[in-house]
């Protein structure tokens, strides 16, 4: 069988795992190189040159100078300043989606996101805006930003590395920006006059009250006497109830004790506050012997307090009634008339006033439930790259290893009613978690969650912010005058951040994606053997006798719109590392410059508005925003066509051929 045959055997099959999605698109990426060996269609010594790319090393870097940023407060000053653009929601989204598209291009653009989606969030809720308005035009905003400069998004930089391979020469730091900024430019235009209109409203996700309805899933559950629950810590109950129904507290002597902190053993008289519904109420009092409101003593208690009150008000009505009548006696017809006039309008406005206490508290017992303060609940997001992604609670061991406590998952913008250990979750999925203040961020990043509660805008050390600054704009500078490639000169700009500790190492290590560069290091192997085989030649080959009788510039419209929708299915630079050699073979069988080929693919493949998969950006907000698959496409199909509008006169403009 010829090598191009196999090569394509082997990127078709690749390509159904990636749509599929079933197994992480890392796994699959290495899979795919793994089986290209074993194929003889990569020499087995040179499998893995792949992850000493220079554009695996920018990619690298870029991440930890992108956290730098974040650690040293650069970052959290332009995001205070996003706070005060008040209630009107054109100003929100211009200051949101104008603040992602500058920061994407300087840092990674998925990063760029992270940092700015709580306070998207937050904004939401503090002036009752759907997110679902903000979320989209920010994660759509983040990907036109990366347009613009060689580090703005991991294509630019296989693209720019990929040319250096075929000219001799790479494409330069700045050499995106004409055609990235016009691009962005238009959309973020777009997006904030037509596009954001386009977003389908979901109401009511903005607080973890409205998401999830948590209120009204707390109850109180005391410990009696002869509950099996007694003498049981919290572990065993839960391996008592075969469930994992999350304990959020404790009530002990009075005191409250966290529930992923507690670690004693039950006692009678403990009072457990649970997030339970019917279902699970019947289990904690069937199994577990727990039951609801107050023990046979204190309610035999309260009720002779209850009585013996009542008999003393019934003794002091009649007193009441006899020095009445005693006092009638003695006075005047009309005094007594003023009297009565005076008890009835007493009467109406204590009766008037006990009502209004009545509903303001009936009120506040619907709005909060149960006593919540100190919970210490925090929502997240997860992460494609997630360690979470197709696994379950039980097999995470989220309280052994990382002392939190789940109690609620939202997907789709609605809460999840199945039984939390039964649930395999996605990316996307928005979790409602407990845990230690001091533990839970280190905790979120292991997880490879991203926290959406409120942030505290912490504007970091004036010396590390300008330092930070100063490190990268170095860095900047030996790129454009030619000193230093971009690997080099943005791996010493890393390098120096963590020495001078604006990064700690544990957090620079942290920062870097690892399935985006198992992906990346996988994948370039695979892309040269699609050149190497003759596979990319002959479908430029096929691309070329389709449109032999028409200009070169309509396969480049064509090149341009194959490689976005293959984006809105895979990660985006796969799919760079695809159609780069496809578009160097095109560009020799017109016998035109190289240049404008390379330039469509690496805007094209940045452009995937139309489904939540083809970039981690999409995913990241659809959990949020309460959005559904068929969502993105409503505003994101015009915007391709914005997109392809703009950017082919550019690029000829620019890169002739």
């Amino acid at each position: 069988m010829a090598e191009s045959t196999l090569v394509f055997i082997v990127l078709g099959l690749t390509l159904a795992a990636f749509v599929w999605g079933r197994f992480r698109y890392d796994l699959v990426a290495l899979a795919a190189l793994l089986g290209s060996v074993m194929l003889g269609l990569v020499p087995g010594e040179e499998a893995f040159l792949g992850f000493g790319h220079p554009a695996v090393i920018t990619v690298a870097a870029v991440l930890v100078l992108s956290r730098a940023f974040e650690r040293s407060g650069v970052v959290d000053v332009i995001a205070d300043q996003v706070f005060k653009v008040g209630e009107r929601l054109f100003l929100q989204l211009a200051a949101l989606t104008g603040t992602v598209v500058v920061l994407s291009g300087f840092m990674n653009n998925v990063g760029a996101l992270a940092l700015l989606l709580p306070v998207a969030m937050r904004l939401a809720r503090e002036h009752d805006t759907s997110p679902s308005l903000l979320l989209m035009p920010l994660a759509f905003g983040s990907l036109l930003g990366g347009l613009t400069t060689l580090i703005g998004t991991p294509p630019n930089i296989i693209i720019a590395s990929y040319r250096g391979s075929v000219t001799g020469e790479n494409f330069g730091l700045f050499s995106f920006t004409p055609v990235g900024a016009a691009v962005a430019l238009a959309g973020f235009a777009f997006i904030l006059l037509i596009g954001w209109r386009l977003v389908p409203l979901r109401a009511g996700k903005a607080s973890t009250e409205a998401m999830f309805d948590t209120a009204n899933y707390l109850v109180e559950l005391r410990v009696g006497e002869e509950a099996k629950a007694n003498g049981l810590t919290l572990r065993e109950l839960q391996q008592e109830l075969e469930e994992t129904i999350p304990v959020l507290a404790v009530v002990r002597d009075d005191k409250r004790r966290a529930g992923h902190a507690f670690f004693g053993t039950l006692r009678e008289g403990d009072i457990l506050l649970l997030e339970a519904g019917p279902d699970e109420m019947k289990l904690l009092e069937d199994k577990a012997g727990l039951s609801l409101g107050k023990d046979a003593e204190d309610e035999e208690k309260e009720a002779e307090e209850n009585a013996a009150k009542e008999k003393d008000t019934e003794e002091q009505r009649k007193a009441e009634k006899d020095r009445a009548d005693e006092s009638d006696r003695e006075r005047s017809t009309q005094e007594k008339f003023e009297e009565q006039e005076r008890d009835r309008e007493e009467a109406k406005k204590e009766k008037q006033e006990k009502k209004e206490k009545q509903e303001k508290k009936e009120k506040q017992e619907e709005k909060s439930g149960v006593d919540t303060e100190g919970l210490q609940l925090v929502e997240a997001v997860v992460r494609n790259d997630s360690m979470m992604v197709n696994h379950t609670v039980t097999q995470l061991r989220l309280h052994n290893q990382f002392g939190l406590h789940l109690v609620a998952v939202a997907r789709d913008g609605g809460r999840l009613k199945q039984r939390l250990r039964e649930i395999r979750f996605r990316p996307g999925d928005v979790l409602l978690l407990q845990g230690g203040e001091s533990e839970l961020a280190e905790s979120l990043a292991t997880l490879g969650c991203l926290p959406l509660a409120s942030r505290n805008l912490t504007l970091g050390q004036p010396r590390m912010l300008l330092a930070s600054i100063g490190i990268f704009a170095a860095a900047i500078v030996a790129i454009l005058l030619g000193l230093l490639p971009a690997a080099v000169a943005l791996s010493s700009a890393a390098l120096v951040s963590l020495l001078v500790g604006v990064l700690p190492l544990r957090e620079g290590y942290q920062a870097i994606d690892g399935p985006v560069i198992v992906l990346l290091g996988a994948m370039i192997p695979v892309g040269q053997a699609l050149e190497s085989s003759g596979g990319a030649a002959l479908i430029a080959e096929a691309m070329l006798v389709w449109g032999v009788q028409w200009p070169a510039v309509v396969t480049l419209v064509g090149l341009f719109v194959l490689t976005m929708m293959l984006s809105d299915v895979i990660n985006n630079a796969a799919a760079a590392v695809l159609m780069a050699p496809i578009a160097v073979s095109l560009a020799n069988g017109f016998d035109a410059s190289v240049d404008p080929f390379l330039m469509a693919v690496a805007v094209s493949a940045s452009c995937a508005f139309l489904t939540p998969i083809g970039h981690q950006s999409n995913t990241l907000v659809m959990g949020p925003g309460g959005y559904r698959f068929g969502d993105y496409w409503r505003m994101g199909l015009p915007l391709e066509v914005v997109v392809v509008a703009v950017a082919i006169p550019m690029i000829l403009l620019v890169w002739p051929l």
